[in-house]
């Protein structure tokens, strides 16, 4: 079978389309051929953690694979079998471990394998979810779907030298599902704030900001503070809300300096008042292509991951997508075209 041909440089062009682009190769069991891979970004081709993911995933369906090395600016995807595994692998570097999951995680579960996985990395990095958004927003979102999956933080991992221990186990899934997230509607959210070599009256400073702007906004708020161990210097946070219709996440982290950052999560929350935050809006593409039935979300704005990733399932999956304007946002909907 001839590979389906991706673009790497449409879009956002960056890693997302590596992302999707394999997981879905390996899912639907269809060969992939990436050029162009992150052509806009200022260091060009594959970086370390798209090497691993990619990496771990060949391991979980056989796949044949041409391309891949660092800085490579082009990648072939030959899918076979799945299997289900136990496996310990090590970044070398902060590279996200939240990333590496987010194809891992949909691939291995839809598949209908299993895979146990001891991973060392950036838990909490730029450019990323942390891995509190992963535990707590990315998994619920997911197990409504159908795709279940257990998450441990045994150590926290910060850039500059990551060494963050994360141990994951991922379910088979018995069946997708569609989904409906239109409009939030529950007043009571989740702070959760992790933190390492910080005085602890500076992180609690941020987090009496955040409460009280979401005091302020009508919401009730249970707040969770941990210092853990870490080779740097570090703090997240994460506020998140979930009820039958929403599923919100809000998270940044310590970058030089912590001024303002309980703020600027609390604010980044109570904006996203409509079904799902602006990051989870890209996240539900890949598994919702599979779902034939209509899924429907709503999101304040479309983001480039989101285009990007929705050209990628069309394009692999063959599935259906819309995008309408609200007069506070817009609603996507994906009808996707698998037996899966």
């Amino acid at each position: 079978m001839e590979p389906i041909k991706i673009d790497g440089g449409r879009g956002e062009g960056g890693g997302q389309i590596i992302r999707s682009a394999v997981t879905l190769s390996a899912i639907t069991g269809k060969p992939v051929e990436i050029e162009n891979i992150r052509k806009n970004r200022k260091v060009p081709g594959l970086r370390p953690q798209h090497l691993l993911g990619v990496k771990i995933l060949s391991k979980m369906c056989q796949a044949k694979v041409e391309g891949l090395y660092v800085n490579s600016t082009s990648l072939k995807f030959f899918p076979s079998q799945g299997l289900n595994l136990d496996l310990q692998e090590d970044i070398g570097t902060a590279g996200s471990i939240p990333l590496i999951l987010q194809v891992l995680i949909p691939a291995v579960s839809i598949m209908k394998n299993s895979l146990k996985l001891s991973i060392i990395g950036g838990t909490d990095v730029t450019w990323s979810p942390t891995v509190d958004y992963t535990r707590h927003v990315f998994a619920e979102a997911f197990s409504r779907i159908g795709i279940n999956f257990t998450l441990e933080t045994k150590r926290r991992g910060y850039y500059p030298r990551g060494g963050g221990l994360v141990e994951t186990q991922i379910q088979p899934c018995e069946s997708l599902n569609p989904i409906s997230l239109l409009e939030r509607s529950t007043t009571s959210a989740r702070l959760l704030c992790t933190y390492s070599h910080i005085p602890k009256e500076t992180v609690e400073k941020e987090v009496h900001d955040a409460k009280n702007i979401l005091i302020k906004n009508g919401f009730d708020c249970e707040i969770t503070i941990k210092e853990e161990s870490a080779l740097d210097k570090g703090c997240s946070i994460l506020v998140s809300s979930q009820d039958a219709n929403s599923i919100i996440g809000s998270d940044d982290i310590y970058q030089k300096s912590l001024n303002g950052l309980g703020e600027s999560v609390a604010r980044k929350f109570i904006e996203s008042n409509l079904g799902v935050d602006l990051y989870l809006s890209d996240m539900l593409v890949v598994p919702l292509s599979l779902v034939k039935e209509t899924s429907i979300y709503r999101v304040k704005q479309i983001t480039k991951h989101l285009e990007t990733n929705l050209f990628v399932a069309a394009k692999m999956t063959g599935c259906r997508y819309g995008i309408g304007k609200l007069d506070d946002g817009f609603e996507v909907r994906i009808s996707g075209v698998s037996d899966t």
